[in-house]
């Protein structure tokens, strides 16, 4: 599993390519170069996984679906929408499609953030007003991270 990590400030050519940072190649696990594009749920980003975290991506979502259920079905087909297949070409871009670019306003200026086992794509304007107040950060991360003490103790 790779795991990404850090922010890095890319420019997208007049074709859609990106050249994809040197920092994140050197964490992709060797041979790895095929990836799976599409938009977040929550944010107004793109999200990028490699081939082999979009199949157990899947392999979750498959678990928890029954495929005669129309609910699951509409589920499946909405978080299935407007993905595409990259790969990085011999000099090291990837080419996103435009309809993708649109869809997170994204225009000249990207942020690729490393965020464990998938990198998100932002567009550098929207990324830079994104600074979260630290003590409600601080609250959020005691919220979800705070776990019980053991009535032992």
């Amino acid at each position: 599993m790779t795991n990404f990590i850090g922010d890095h400030a890319c420019k997208v050519d007049s074709k859609g390519r990106i050249l994809f940072p040197a920092a994140l190649k050197k964490q992709l696990a060797e041979g790895a170069g095929h990836f799976v594009i599409k938009k977040d749920l929550f944010e107004n980003c793109l999200v990028i996984y490699t081939a082999q975290e979009w199949k157990t991506q899947n392999e979750n979502i498959r678990n928890q679906l029954n495929p005669f259920n129309k609910e699951h079905n509409r589920f499946l087909r909405g978080y299935s929408r407007g993905t595409a297949e990259l790969s990085l070409d011999n000099n090291g871009r990837l080419l996103v499609p435009k309809r993708l670019f649109n869809l997170a306003g994204i225009s000249k200026e990207i942020v690729l953030s490393g965020q464990d086992a998938k990198i998100e794509m932002w567009a550098k304007e929207v990324y830079d007003t994104m600074d979260e107040d630290e003590m409600e950060f601080a609250a959020l991360a005691e919220k979800i991270m705070n776990k019980p003490k053991n009535e032992e103790e």
